[in-house]
């Protein structure tokens, strides 16, 4: 799937920090610490996503992708999984018409269209909805993991290059991009993690060479506009070489 590119911009509170990139961490912990069941900390997870969206564009960020759903969340018990794809359905089905008249413009990356039919259509709808919104990007990875999405890259350029369409010899990181989900999009400018882990977690490998990392200790329900603007914050106080000095 390729994205619709953006055009360059500079975030306008300085930092530089255009594409913002998110592992949200820590629903189960929220809700152990609480003695309530996981499918709490999930409920109160989407909240904030809520906070998180509405504050972006206010901090200059123009792309923000959400580690929503990973390939490897399957191995999570059924129930667990049934509970987030409910959530899930519910999120789009419920924000759905504020995040269009908000300008938000919704995509998705990962496997996504091999989830249940129902679920895939109203993806689509949500997509075409927005498509021509630009206040912010918000970019859900859904089914997606960064091996997967290079293993289904480098397949795409093989079945080219056995087809008689690409001589390998041509192949560059240029053209490798273009094949992976995230194709037209900058790369992310900031990696965050919330819960305090240090580990990326199979997500967006190739896109995250150059990324800046920063870990929070705050779990995920508790993240806010404050969270957020505390990263933005971090972030701006990095000297970004991209190995060149």
């Amino acid at each position: 799937m390729t994205l619709s590119a953006v055009s360059p911009a500079t975030g306008v509170d300085g930092s530089g920090l255009r594409h913002l990139a998110i592992i949200m961490d820590g629903n189960g912990r929220w809700a152990k610490a609480r003695r309530l069941p996981r499918v709490a900390g999930h409920r109160a997870g989407v909240e904030a996503v809520r906070r998180v969206v509405e504050a972006a564009p206010d901090l200059g960020i123009e792309i923000l992708t959400l580690y929503a759903f990973s390939s490897e969340n399957w191995k999570r018990p059924a129930e667990e999984v049934a509970d987030l794809m409910g959530l899930l359905h519910h999120y789009i089905r419920s924000e759905i018409k504020d995040l269009h008249k908000n300008g938000v413009k919704l995509d998705f990356i990962g496997d996504w269209k091999a989830l249940k039919p129902d679920l895939v259509r109203l993806l689509e709808d949500a997509r075409v909805l927005t498509g021509a919104n630009t206040k912010l990007t918000l970019i859900m990875a859904l089914n997606y993991g960064g091996q997967d999405e290079l293993v289904r890259a480098a397949r795409g350029l093989a079945v080219a290059a056995a087809a008689g369409r690409l001589d390998p010899a041509t192949i560059s990181i240029e053209i490798l991009a273009q094949r992976l989900d995230t194709a037209g999009l900058p790369p992310p400018d900031l990696v965050l993690r919330t819960s305090g882990e240090m580990r990326l977690s199979n997500f967006l490998l190739w896109q995250s060479a150059y990324a800046e990392f920063v870990a929070t200790d705050t779990l995920w329900p508790d993240f806010d506009r404050a969270a957020l603007a505390e990263a933005v914050a971090e972030f701006a106080t990095r000297e970004r070489r991209f190995g060149g000095r």
